[in-house]
């Protein structure tokens, strides 16, 4: 039956918001497409505000020339350069320098054991306009080619931070293409219908569009950061919670069209059902991600506001734009299994319902067993390797950090990469003999002065990112009162400080946040502290697991320091969605009159199929980024995927069905839920979605 047996006042409906669509997209298309030209990728873009290497490269930009670009070329032969390897080096910089207005005359500095030459460039030519820069780096790479077993590598802060842009502008197209490619196989696995997944998926891209245009009025509304990495990951999330929305909606739909003639009564009936739910899931995921505006880091506190953009586009697309055209489309959107007034589903013996027989018989066996598990993957996370460098922060080796690995075999006396040290001018002639008389500098030189400050440039003795380097920044930070120390290692520690403080921080506020959201939907303080409990104990299982696979697997040599508070924020905000789905059909079947565990096995044998299915989306689409090149994003994607696995198939359908039979009525204390069945049921009968 079709759209056209919906009569009266209300048929109009489903036309009037698909017009109204329509318009929302028509304005806020100039924008979306303006969202690319505002996303920034450079280390401070993700560093603290408050960090000394922050103030160091905003203090760059006002420098006479603006932001200095630094590159190093490197000469190397394996068996010792000749002397027409040297000749040749020479007039490849002199090219670049004739080409280019550098800052001060390069020379070269050979190694010890002669097998290599590097020439430090620098300018300020590109400013801090990133395009222009990353127009400079290849230019040089361009020069710099070698020939007859001399091997040329250009390296430096900024060749690396150029590769790293490269990796995040894969986070664009190539990212949405994959994710939409994976999500539209799901869907037709899920729903076999030649033409069913083809509405969620479109009503999913155009919700990441809105996404888009909402996420670039609120850079220019309010400054909100908007990088690669939080860009992509708006991305994942429109996708994979709003087609998690479809998921749920659908099978209610499908359900009431059995029991319904017209599809906008069904559709009705659909939203009152799910709805509840499908607002809690919204909410807590979008409080989660909120609490991180009070991360310091750049990074964590830009992609708060950007991830709740992207779920919040995702409910909305899927809460108006989806059951206008499912309705508008009628029962034939299903073909060639079309829901038939009065039919009743075909019995099928349900895996589900397999399940949730064992979790009914031995409750407490299968709880104790499942935490068991989870506390014994858990401690992989001892495995996890240590704080990841620079050079290992890519998954393919780029010319940067094949040119940093040279250095360090040729030069292990000393660093290659300079840290920046900004000192008022005044001051300067003081401050640089401070630095050269802090233990572990190597050499120390005034560059450029202007706007009352004064740039100087040091060489430490120790390796970059090295415990020596390290010691050697803190130093110098301690007895150079007055004055900034930046530059790429000073930006990793900052870095790691800045999300230390902002787990300690941001930890509790998420709990926090997801609690209250439970409470007010679940009317209980007993259900909410289990699932709370459930998805902690998912993200450090999950953690685990990526303990055990990071290094010996993947090959990976070092953990990001991120790693940590944004797999447990998106876990916990995105795994407390399922126990939502589950638990609030239970609430149902126990309103209805359902004893506890009749009510907890009803609520998985019927949600646990929709929930399994948005499970396998969700966890699909973050394991997309376990595709991109950064291995911070890949392992970011790991973790979330292996935890939302876990959460969909041992978690829900076990521990929490489990614990809820086995606490019986006590699940719902204080509510009413918890009392004795007669005053439970003197009660008036209280709508779905109470």
């Amino acid at each position: 039956m079709g759209a056209g047996q919906t009569t009266g006042k209300w048929r109009a409906v489903p036309w009037a918001v698909l017009a109204l669509w329509i318009g929302v997209l028509a304005i806020v298309a100039p924008f979306a497409a303006k969202l690319g030209d505002v996303q920034r990728d450079r280390p401070t873009d993700y560093l603290p505000v408050s960090a000394d290497s922050t103030q160091v490269a905003k203090i760059q930009e006002q420098l006479p020339g603006g932001e200095t670009t630094q590159l190093v070329l490197v000469y190397h032969r394996d068996g010792g350069l000749t002397a027409a390897d040297r000749e040749k080096a020479g007039e490849q910089v002199a090219r670049i320098a004739g080409e280019h207005a550098l800052a001060g005359t390069p020379r070269g500095v050979p190694s010890r054991d002669g097998t290599t030459l590097m020439y430090p460039v620098a300018t300020n030519e590109p400013g801090a306009d990133e395009d222009e820069r990353d127009a400079f780096v290849e230019e040089v790479r361009d020069v710099a080619r070698g020939a007859g077993g001399l091997s040329v590598q250009v390296g430096g802060p900024s060749a690396l931070t150029t590769d790293a842009a490269k990796v995040y502008d894969s986070l664009g197209g190539p990212l949405l293409y994959t994710t939409v490619a994976v999500v539209a196989v799901l869907l037709i696995l899920i729903y076999r219908s030649p033409v069913l997944w083809l509405v969620p998926l479109a009503v999913a891209g155009i919700a990441d569009y809105l996404s888009m245009g909402v996420a670039y009025g609120l850079n220019q509304a309010f400054g909100t950061s908007v990088s690669g990495q939080s860009a992509g990951i708006m991305t994942i999330l429109v996708f994979g919670a709003g087609t998690d929305y479809a998921l749920l909606l659908v099978s209610r739909y499908r359900e009431e069209l059995r029991r319904v003639e017209r599809p906008y009564d069904a559709m009705r009936a659909a939203l009152r059902g799910c709805g509840p739910a499908v607002l809690a899931s919204s909410g807590t995921v979008a409080a989660g991600l909120l609490c991180l505006l009070a991360a310091d880091l750049n990074s964590n506190r830009g992609m708060g506001p950007l991830g709740t953009v992207g779920v919040l586009c995702a409910l909305v697309a899927m809460l108006t734009l989806l059951p206008a055209v499912l309705v508008l489309l009628g029962r034939r959107v299903f073909w060639p299994l079309v829901p038939a007034y009065g039919s009743t589903p075909k019995a099928r013996r349900s895996l589900f319902a397999a399940m949730g027989g064992s979790a009914g018989q031995r409750p407490v066996t299968v709880l104790a067993s499942g935490a068991a598990l989870l506390g014994a993957l858990a401690l992989g996370a001892l495995a996890l390797p240590g704080s990841l460098k620079q050079e290992n922060s890519f998954v393919d080796k780029p010319e940067s950090v094949a040119a940093l690995q040279t250095l360090a075999r040729a030069y292990p006396e000393r660093s290659s990469q300079p840290i920046d040290v900004i000192t008022p001018a005044d001051r300067a002639d003081e401050t640089l003999t401070a630095i050269r008389g802090t233990d572990g500098v190597d050499s120390a030189r005034k560059g450029r002065t202007g706007n009352g400050w004064t740039e100087i440039s040091v060489i430490a003795e120790a390796a970059p990112e090295s415990a020596g380097e390290t010691r050697t920044i803190e130093e110098l930070r301690d007895r150079l009162y007055g004055s900034w120390v930046g530059g790429p290692s000073a930006q990793q520690i900052d870095l790691e400080k800045s999300n230390a403080r902002d787990t300690l921080v941001v930890v509790p506020l998420v709990l926090g946040s997801v609690l209250l959201v439970l409470i007010a939907l679940l009317r209980s303080l007993v259900a909410p502290l289990i699932l709370t409990a459930a998805v902690v104990a998912v993200w450090g299982a999950a953690l685990g697991l990526g303990g055990l696979v990071f290094g010996p697997l993947f090959g990976f040599e070092g953990t990001d320091p991120g790693l940590g508070l944004l797999s447990f924020v998106f876990l916990v905000a995105l795994g407390v969605d399922y126990g939502i789905f589950l638990m609030h059909r239970m609430r149902e079947e126990a309103l209805r009159g359902a004893e506890p565990v009749t009510a907890a096995l009803t609520a998985l044998r019927t949600t646990g199929g929709v929930i399994a299915s948005a499970g396998l989306v969700l966890a699909a689409t973050f394991a997309v980024l376990t595709n991109m090149g950064l291995v911070a994003v890949v392992e970011l994607g790991f973790v979330i995927a292996v935890g939302v696995l876990l959460d969909t198939f041992l978690v829900r359908t076990y521990l929490v069905t489990s614990a809820s039979v086995a606490l019986g009525r006590t699940v719902w204390w204080p509510g009413r839920l918890s009392r004795a069945p007669e005053q439970a049921q003197s009660r008036e009968r209280e709508p779905a979605g109470a």
